[in-house]
C-alpha cells in the first residue's frame, strides 16, 4: 500500500487506489500506480464531467468523427474539405510559470490538430485575470500574453482573436484557454489508433525530459496554495521544432503510409500510447530504453510521465518505416522506432528485456466516474432578489459615465494584446482581431471562416443555466454579425472544486444551459476540454465555461464587421422595439459592478428571438444591404455604439426617445441585439428581411463626421473616446 503522501502526488484517493487492487488482483508497482495516477486524473479521466458531457448533442450531418473519439472535432464544410477545431486549457500552468504555461498551452492545441492531419491555419485564445491593478495580476497578465506571442508568433499560424476579461476572482488562477482550427481534405484525415497487431511505434521530436512530470495528476487535477513546488511540472516549450514537426507530420499523413498519429500532450507518452491501443483495440510493447532522452539517469516512470513538448507518436507498418523515416529525416526531425503493437490487449513496459509494467489497456483507460449531489449555492436567492432601489443614477451624468465604462480594463481596447500577435500570417485574414469575430478566407475556394471565443464568468455566477446559454448565443453573434452561420462549437469548461456540491452545481447547470442553446442553434458541440479544481486558497474562480464558435460563409466577399463606414448611413437597433428596458437588464453588468460595485442580478434570454435575431443579420449581410454590423452586449447599446464610432473613425447622431433612466437605457445589457448601418436607400429591402424573420428593429440615429451624440444625453468628441478606450490597457512584452 502506498501512503498518501504519494496518492496525492498523483490525485489518487485511498477509494481508487483500492479499486485499482481489486481490479488488478494485486498491488500496482511505483511505475503502475503512475500511469494510473495520469489517466485516471480529472485531465485525462474525466471523473466528474464525462456523464455530464454526454447532454450534448453529437448527431449532426456535417460531424465526421464522433466527439470525443480524437484529439479534436471534424466538420464537413463541403467540397470535400473538412475543418478540425478545439479549445484547451493551461490554466494551473500559467498560474506558476505564466510565459512558459501559455506558450506550451499554443503548442498543446495546435499539435491535437495537426495530428488529424489538417493543417492549423488561425489561433484564437480566451484570456481572465484577477484586477490588473495588483502587481502579481500584472505580472501573469504580461507573461501570458508574451508567451502567447512568443511562440505563436514562431509557427507561422495567425492568432486572430480572442478575449480578455478581468474579475477579482481569478486572481491568483488565470484562465489561460488556447484554441486551433485546421483544415484538411477528408480524405488525409488521421486517426489516433494502433490499427491492431503487428505496427511500430515510432516517437519523432524532441528528446525526452524531466519536464512536465505529474503534469496531468499534479498539477491539472487539484487545487493549489504554493505554487514552488509545482514549478517542476510546467513544460518548456520550443516553437521553431514545432514548425517543423508541423510540416514532417503533415507530409508523412499526406502519404497515406501511416497508420495512427497522435501528440504528446497530458501524461506525455502514457497518453499517447495506451489511448491509441484503446481505440485501435489492441495491446503495446514499449522498450522505454528506445526512448531517446535529453536528461540523464531518467526512470522508466520519468520517461512514461514526462510531458516534455514537441513529441508525436507515429503508429507505422514495418514496410512503411523506411518511407516514413525519410521524410524526418529530410525535416531533420529524431524518429525512434520504441515499441510495436500486440494481441494482448494490454500496456507492457520494458526496460533492458526487463518487464516493469504490465497492465490492461482497459482497465487503465476505464476511470470511475462520479455523480455528485450539486446543491444549490445559497447565494443565489439573495442576488436574485436584488433590490434595484437601491440604484441611483450617476450624479456625473451620462457622458462621463460612458468614459468611465470604456476606461475599464474589461471594456477598453485590446490593441495592446493582439498588436503582439501575427494575424496576417499566411495572408488569410480577411476581419482582423478586435472585432466581433476575426474571419478568415479558404483559399481555393470562395468560402470564409469566423470563429470567436466567449464566456461570462459573471453571468454563470448569477444564473448557471442561463448563463451557459447566453455563452453559446454570445459566441453564435459575434460570428452571425461577420454574415457567416455558426456551424459548430467547442468550449472550455472552467470550475472549481468539482467535488463540493456548490461548484458541481455550476458545472452542471452550465452545461445543461449550453447543450441547450446548442441544440437550439443547430451547432454541435465537437471538441473540447474540461479544467476543474480552479481554486486558490479555498477560492474558486467564476464558473467560467468558454465557447469556441466557427460559423462558415460561401461567400467570403460578404461580410461586416463593427465600423461605421460612411456618413449619412442609419444606425438601426435589431432585436428591440424601443429602447426602454426593464432595469432587471443591468444584471451581471460591466456597468453595475464598475460604477456601483455590485455583481448582483438575475440574467435573462428569449433564446427563440436570439435565433431569429442572428438569423436576420446574417440575411442582410448576405443580400449586401449591411456596411457594419456589431454585437450589443457587454457594456450596453452606449458602449457598443462608441466602438462603432471609434472602429470606423465617424460619428453618430442619435436619440433615443421615451427613456425612463438613461443608465438602463445605455448600460442595460439584455441579450439578442446587434447594432447595424447601412444606406437609406436600402430601408425597404431592410424592412422587409426583418419583416419575413418576425424581428423588430428601431432606427438609432444616423452616421456623422466627428461627434458622438445622444440626444440630451451623450455628447462625446469621437477622438476623445478613442483616445479613452484605446489607452486604458498596456501589456509589457516579455517576448524577447
Amino acid at each position: 500500500m502506498f501512503d498518501k503522501q504519494v496518492l496525492d502526488q498523483l490525485a489518487l484517493s485511498e477509494v481508487e487506489y483500492g479499486m485499482i487492487v481489486e481490479r488488478l488482483g494485486r498491488e500496482p508497482n511505483h511505475l503502475e500506480l503512475g500511469l494510473f495516477g495520469s489517466l485516471w486524473s480529472e485531465h485525462c479521466g474525466y471523473k466528474h464531467s464525462k456523464p455530464l458531457l454526454k447532454m450534448f448533442m453529437s448527431d449532426n450531418p456535417r460531424l465526421l468523427v464522433n466527439p470525443g473519439d480524437e484529439n479534436a472535432g471534424v466538420v464537413d464544410i463541403g467540397e470535400g474539405l473538412a475543418i478540425v477545431f478545439k479549445v484547451e486549457s493551461h490554466n494551473h500552468p500559467s498560474a506558476i510559470e505564466p510565459y512558459e504555461g501559455a506558450a506550451t498551452g499554443v503548442g498543446g492545441i495546435v499539435r491535437d490538430i495537426f495530428a488529424m492531419g489538417a493543417r492549423p491555419i488561425a489561433l484564437l485564445n480566451s484570456l481572465r485575470f484577477g484586477s490588473i491593478d495588483k502587481p502579481h495580476n500584472r505580472y501573469l497578465f504580461d507573461g501570458v500574453v508574451s508567451g502567447i506571442s512568443g511562440y505563436g508568433n514562431c509557427i507561422g499560424i495567425p492568432n486572430v482573436g480572442g478575449e480578455v476579461v478581468f474579475a477579482e476572482s481569478y486572481t491568483g488562477n488565470p484562465l489561460v484557454n488556447a484554441m486551433c482550427i485546421g483544415i484538411l481534405r477528408q480524405e488525409d484525415m488521421t486517426r489516433a489508433t494502433t490499427g491492431g497487431e503487428g505496427n511500430l511505434l515510432v516517437l519523432v521530436g524532441s528528446g525526452t525530459g524531466r519536464d512536465g512530470i505529474h503534469g496531468a495528476s499534479g498539477l491539472a487535477s487539484r487545487t493549489f496554495d504554493d505554487d514552488r513546488e509545482l514549478r517542476p511540472t510546467v513544460q518548456v516549450g520550443n516553437p521553431f521544432l514545432e514548425k517543423v514537426l508541423i510540416e514532417a507530420c503533415l507530409e508523412a499523413a499526406a502519404s497515406g503510409r501511416l497508420v495512427g498519429l497522435q501528440d504528446l500532450g497530458a501524461a506525455g507518452l502514457t497518453s499517447a500510447a495506451v489511448e491509441c491501443a484503446a481505440n485501435g483495440n489492441s495491446g503495446i510493447q514499449l522498450d522505454i530504453d528506445k526512448v531517446p532522452r535529453r536528461d540523464t539517469g531518467m526512470e522508466p516512470y520519468e520517461v512514461m510521465l514526462s510531458e516534455t513538448q514537441e513529441r508525436m507518436l507515429l503508429t507505422v507498418s514495418s514496410e512503411n518505416l523506411d518511407f516514413i523515416r525519410a521524410i524526418f529525416d529530410k525535416w531533420d526531425v529524431e524518429c525512434s522506432v520504441i515499441g510495436k503493437t500486440t494481441n494482448t490487449l494490454r500496456t507492457e513496459i520494458f526496460e533492458d528485456g526487463v518487464l516493469k509494467g504490465d497492465l490492461p489497456v482497459d482497465i487503465l483507460t476505464d476511470p470511475p466516474l462520479y455523480v455528485i449531489d450539486s446543491i444549490r449555492p445559497s447565494y443565489l436567492d439573495e442576488l436574485h432578489s436584488f433590490d434595484w432601489d437601491t440604484i441611483d443614477i450617476p450624479s456625473e451624468g451620462p457622458t462621463e459615465t460612458l468614459l468611465k465604462i470604456l476606461r475599464s480594463p474589461n471594456i477598453s481596447s485590446k490593441h495592446p494584446v493582439f498588436r503582439q500577435y501575427d494575424h496576417q500570417v499566411q495572408t488569410n485574414t480577411v476581419i482582423a482581431p478586435g472585432n466581433d469575430a476575426s474571419l478568415i478566407r479558404i483559399k481555393g475556394t470562395t468560402k470564409g471562416l469566423a470563429a470567436s471565443t466567449d464566456g461570462n464568468g459573471r453571468l454563470c455566477y448569477l444564473n448557471p443555466y442561463i448563463g451557459g446559454i447566453i455563452a453559446v448565443a454570445e459566441a453564435c453573434r459575434n460570428v452571425s454579425c461577420t454574415g457567416a452561420n455558426p456551424i459548430a462549437l467547442t468550449n472550455c469548461l472552467n470550475f472549481g472544486n468539482p467535488e463540493k456540491p456548490e461548484v458541481y452545481y455550476q458545472l452542471e447547470n452550465c452545461v445543461r444551459g449550453m447543450a441547450h442553446a446548442s441544440e437550439a442553434f443547430e451547432s454541435p458541440v465537437i471538441s473540447g476540454n474540461v479544467s476543474l479544481y480552479n481554486e486558490t486558497r479555498d477560492q474558486a474562480i467564476y464558473p467560467t465555461p468558454v465557447i469556441g464558435a466557427v460559423g462558415l460563409t460561401e461567400n467570403v466577399g460578404k461580410n461586416c464587421d463593427i465600423g461605421f463606414k460612411n456618413e449619412g448611413d442609419v444606425v438601426f437597433l435589431l432585436g428591440a422595439e424601443s429602447f426602454q428596458e426593464p432595469v432587471s437588464t443591468l444584471s451581471g453588468s460591466e456597468y453595475l459592478e464598475v460604477i456601483h460595485g455590485k455583481v448582483a442580478g438575475n440574467p435573462t434570454i428569449d433564446l427563440e428571438m436570439e435565433i431569429k435575431v442572428q438569423k436576420a443579420c446574417r440575411s442582410l449581410i448576405g443580400a449586401n444591404l449591411l456596411n457594419s454590423a456589431h454585437d450589443c452586449s457587454d457594456g450596453g447599446l452606449a458602449v457598443a455604439l462608441a466602438e462603432s464610432c471609434i472602429s470606423g473613425g465617424l460619428g453618430l447622431k442619435a436619440s433615443l426617445p421615451d427613456v425612463e433612466r438613461w443608465d438602463v437605457a445605455l448600460f442595460g445589457e439584455r441579450q439578442s441585439r446587434i447594432i447595424v448601418s447601412f444606406s437609406p436607400e436600402h430601408l425597404e429591402r431592410f424592412d422587409l428581411i426583418c419583416s419575413e424573420n418576425n424581428v423588430p428593429s428601431i432606427q438609432i440615429g444616423m452616421v456623422e463626421a466627428r461627434s458622438f451624440t445622444i440626444e440630451g444625453l451623450v455628447d462625446l468628441d469621437v477622438s476623445k473616446a478613442s483616445d479613452t478606450w484605446h489607452n486604458a490597457l498596456e501589456v509589457v512584452d516579455l517576448s524577447y
